[in-house]
């Protein structure tokens, strides 16, 4: 009886090109969460099958990468920004492949780049940020983490004073979380208590009760470091 691979063969069309290549992702039924952190960064019991590694698809033939979030159109000007920046001076690396964590974070940054070419959605390149610093973490390079959280933070703020999340699978409450969350990570405690207010403040018109939970671990756990510290 053969064994059906964890990886299987997946045919996008590059947007930006229009042509069509073969890259990786990995099977569902392999990606096996053993459990959620606060910013909802997710321990696989198999590392090596973390979907995210291919969650970012790189065109070998002009090097534009993207994920599935990014919208189809191209504002004006931006196709000829990006052919010049990227397109030009492409190499023809190829990440079509198997992908170490390593490789994965540099799908991240070109896909990154193509972005704030491209004009996306700050929503979008923040979610990218925050990946990109989840594989910092499993890499337990805490300088690169922090850096990239940092710019995932912003990106969010931003999205959320322009509401580019609207329609999209970010919901209000779920982006204000993530603002007190990041904030928290960095050490911005004030800034933190802000924002978990702002989420506390929609508790009772909310169904993400989950969220609203999790709000109040994270300010309850800000309240026992701030005891803790004055104990010292």
């Amino acid at each position: 009886m053969n064994t059906i691979p964890p990886l299987y063969d997946y045919k996008p069309t590059c947007l930006l090109c229009k042509k069509t290549y073969t890259t990786k992702k990995v099977r569902s039924r392999y990606t096996k969460v053993s459990l959620h952190e606060s910013d909802f960064c997710p321990q696989y019991k198999n590392e090596e099958y973390d979907p995210s590694l291919y969650y970012i698809c790189v065109c070998p033939h002009c090097g534009f990468s993207s994920s599935n979030k990014f919208e189809s159109a191209f504002p004006p000007l931006t196709i000829e920004t990006i052919e010049k920046n990227i397109c030009d001076n492409w190499a023809g690396k190829n990440y079509c492949g198997i992908r170490t964590k390593k490789d994965a974070i540099d799908t991240y940054k070109l896909a990154i780049y193509s972005a704030l070419l491209k004009k996306e959605k700050h929503i979008t390149i923040a979610g990218m940020y925050l990946r990109t610093a989840w594989l910092y973490r499993k890499l337990t390079n805490q300088k690169q983490e922090q850096r990239f959280m940092k710019l995932a933070l912003e990106e969010y703020i931003q999205s959320y004073m322009t509401h580019d999340f609207n329609f999209t699978q970010m919901s209000e409450i779920r982006i204000l979380y993530m603002i007190g969350e990041l904030n928290r990570r960095l050490g911005n405690d004030e800034q933190a208590i802000r924002y978990f207010s702002k989420v506390l403040e929609q508790q009772n018109n909310t169904i993400e009760y989950g969220i609203i939970n999790m709000t109040r671990e994270r300010w309850y756990e800000i309240r026992q470091d701030r005891q803790m510290v004055t104990l010292d």
